[in-house]
């Protein structure tokens, strides 16, 4: 396995690669980190040359300060200090808004894209409502912020899992909680990424659990729907951390997808 840091504005990403091949890159969601990819990362080795990193204000990466910056901006810079031209992107929650987000703005840099219980820039939630962990970072600080983070019904199917649970909670704990105390200065895409899809080109295989909340089952409706020639797969016995909590399903899909469309 090869680790480092790649050069960023502003900051340096923390990365790993191990395999050989056309290009996987693995992004991790809101809250975790580069670990959360445990069950791909060797496995897809074999045939992909895999990368996984730590986005900024995650894990080993920079933190985020006072200056605006771009996920995407970021990504592109660890693809080409990688000496990446083009990359197949799975990314879950957040990740997978980074890994859409950048299907549109570099489409030249994006072999195909697959979004997991993502999150979806522009859409409006129905039912999850997360201010509350917010409302108790500014009052108690970032640690009963994530105490309580976990206890979201978001993470309600992988808590039931005791061997997820564990590694779920231990990144989290991980996790310094910036983002629960302070203004997050994120540019984001204009217009909305949810007014862009028609615009992305590359195979698109959009994966959500079936047991994660009704709001990310109508993202992934959406996100099917208006990629031109997207997928959807449902998987089973799976909530918001799909790829952890149903690894053998998921590592099936992903993989029937990546061999026809990789």
């Amino acid at each position: 396995m090869i680790t480092g840091f790649a050069p960023i504005e502003g900051g340096q990403l923390y990365y790993e690669e191990v395999g050989s091949g056309p290009t996987l890159v693995f992004i991790h969601g809101f809250s975790l980190d580069l670990r959360m990819w445990d069950d791909q990362f060797d496995l897809f080795s074999d045939k992909f040359r895999v990368i996984r990193y730590d986005l900024r204000g995650f894990g080993k990466s920079s933190e985020v300060g006072r200056e605006s910056y771009s996920h995407l901006e970021d990504l592109e810079s660890l693809l080409k200090y990688l000496k990446i031209e083009k990359a197949s992107l799975i990314g879950l929650s957040m990740g997978g808004r980074v890994a859409v987000d950048f299907a549109i703005n570099y489409p030249e840099m994006t072999s195909s894209i697959v979004p997991v219980d993502s999150i979806l820039h522009g859409f409006g939630f129905k039912k999850w409502d997360t201010s509350a962990v917010w409302i108790k970072g500014a009052q108690s600080g970032p640690e009963a912020a994530k105490a309580m983070w976990l206890e979201d019904p978001l993470f309600a199917p992988a808590q039931r899992k005791k061997a997820v649970a564990a590694r779920l909670n231990q990144i989290v704990q991980d996790y310094s909680g910036w983002h629960f105390v302070n203004p997050n200065p994120w540019r984001s895409l204009a217009p909305a990424t949810i007014q862009q899809l028609h615009k992305i080109a590359c195979p698109t295989l959009v994966i959500v659990g079936e047991e994660d909340l009704d709001d990310f089952h109508e993202i992934a409706s959406v996100l099917e729907e208006r990629i031109p020639g997207a997928k959807k797969e449902m998987l089973p016995a799976a909530g918001h951390m799909s790829n952890m909590e149903n690894p053998e399903a998921f590592n099936q899909i992903l993989r029937e997808f990546l061999n026809s469309n990789g």
